[in-house]
């Protein structure tokens, strides 16, 4: 098997991060998921806006309607946190703005997803 790598990378070691296919992978995992979950959402929504706030608050209250929406807050976060990595790693090239805008989405992506889910299981707990 021939060694694809130049001469200087061979001497240095450096060949792939190996990371690639899984970021692929779950970015794909993430938007099929995705799919049903945004055309249920939005069905849910159109079926239950027009019969006011108290039956919004009972479907909500509904235990596979908390499990679909925090499936889906999750999915979501995690599927933009990957679009997003993926823009900053391609457009962003001074090595520590890329980690720093990195960490500062992947942060924000994770209180926004925590506040999304506590703001769903005080609702659906009636609190």
């Amino acid at each position: 098997m021939s060694d694809l790598r130049s001469p200087i990378a061979r001497a240095r070691g450096l060949g792939t991060a190996r990371d690639g296919t899984h970021h692929w992978w779950i970015q794909r995992v993430t938007a099929v998921a995705l799919v049903p979950l945004t055309i249920w959402f939005a069905i849910s929504l159109i079926r239950v806006a027009p019969e006011g706030q108290a039956a919004a608050k009972a479907w909500l209250a509904s235990p596979v309607t908390m499990v679909a929406l925090i499936l889906a807050i999750v999915a979501g976060f995690w599927h933009a946190v990957l679009g997003v990595q993926v823009v900053i790693e391609d457009y962003v090239h001074a090595k520590g703005w890329r980690i720093g805008l990195d960490m500062a989405v992947k942060f924000i992506a994770v209180g926004l997803a925590v506040a999304g889910v506590v703001a769903i299981l005080r609702i659906g707990f009636g609190g």
